[in-house]
């Protein structure tokens, strides 16, 4: 890392500011990825916290996102295909002081990293995740990914995919994760917002990030993205507020089915639009995560949910306080020659 660049105030002390964050790298991304607008919220979020830039850590795996690691002036660990909450794992049980991040991307996470993100969602280690989510394989020039829409045809699909795609909120919310959330790369305040709920969150944040990929899939999230379009379309979550939207003149209900279902504000009584709530009921959030079959329809942006429960690292540490207590140090040494051993000549 580079040396502090933190300014001094006119009390004398020293804060952080976005430039204690940002390496000398030269950030190299296509022209017009979404991931620079990314990469600029979290450099400039990153000093709210007040955490020095050798006490926090960045850790990636395969993909353009991996490359998020060597643009923060911070500790980094630019992983293997897959891995990077497993690496993250065993960074924040190890050193419960470090602010622990995991960058990844829908192919590097939802594929062969699948198993790693479930198990560090359900662990609840104490770790924010930030997914980047734009539906296709975008280093490898343009593969479906495992969020990519049926039908979608790419270099690897050329008749259309067959596969049905990965919700990734259904799946955090369904892995048990205790911070569900989703925002949008080029929306800076509200992604900020997002960000800082989930720094604050004592457990594993999951945070999906819907990031254009110009090149390969331009335009996924456009209903979303575009100010014009977005302002209609973005379902926007507010704990303890009633879900409406599009200027107030839709909102969402809970339908004969008993599902979450869109209508017009002004064609129901008020009693009947969701107030949401995301330390309720587990069914609710996964009901909204499902609102919509992806994100060119109306779409729930925002914490879908958010509770309290067991960080991972630190029941193991008072497990092991405990056993030391009760039998004494351990002895490593002692440890690998017990039982059975033998010498390779």
């Amino acid at each position: 890392m580079a040396e502090p660049r933190t300014e001094t105030t006119r009390d004398g002390v020293a804060t952080l500011t976005k430039r204690d964050f940002t390496s000398d790298q030269e950030v190299r991304w296509c022209p017009g990825c979404g991931d620079y607008a990314i990469l600029a919220a979290v450099q400039s979020f990153m000093p709210e916290l007040g955490v020095e830039p050798h006490r926090t850590v960045f850790v990636s795996g395969i993909g353009c996102s991996g490359r998020f690691t060597y643009y923060m002036d911070t500790y980094g660990f630019h992983g293997i295909h897959g891995r990077a909450p497993a690496l993250a794992t065993g960074i924040a049980v190890a050193n419960p002081d470090l602010s622990v991040w995991v960058v990844t991307g829908d192919g590097d996470a939802l594929s062969i990293g699948g198993n790693h993100l479930i198990h560090a969602l359900r662990r609840n280690v104490n770790m924010r995740i930030l997914l980047f989510n734009n539906q296709i394989y975008g280093l490898t020039k343009g593969q479906y990914s495992p969020t990519s829409e049926e039908g979608k045809v790419t270099k690897s699909t050329p008749f259309g995919s067959v596969d049905h795609p990965f919700n990734p909120v259904a799946l955090a919310l369904g892995a048990e994760a205790t911070f569900v959330a989703r925002t949008i790369d080029n929306d800076r305040q509200h992604l900020t917002g997002v960000l800082r709920e989930a720094a604050a969150h004592r457990g594993t944040a999951f945070v999906e990030i819907y990031q254009n990929c110009n090149v390969f899939n331009d335009g996924a999230f456009d209903l979303l993205r575009e100010k014009s379009q977005g302002v209609h379309n973005q379902i926007r979550l507010v704990d303890g507020e009633p879900i409406v939207f599009d200027e107030g003149r839709r909102c969402v209900i809970v339908g004969d089915n008993g599902r979450p279902t869109i209508a017009n504000t002004d064609e129901v009584d008020p009693e009947q639009i969701i107030v949401h709530d995301v330390d309720g009921r587990p069914s609710l959030p996964f009901s909204l995560a499902h609102l919509s079959s992806g994100p060119t329809e109306p779409t729930c942006i925002g914490v879908f949910r958010k509770f309290e429960r067991p960080v991972y690292g630190e029941a193991v540490r008072d497990q092991l306080r405990r056993a030391e207590e009760r039998l004494g140090k351990g002895d490593l040494r002692a440890l690998l020659h017990g039982g059975d051993t033998w010498t390779v000549a």
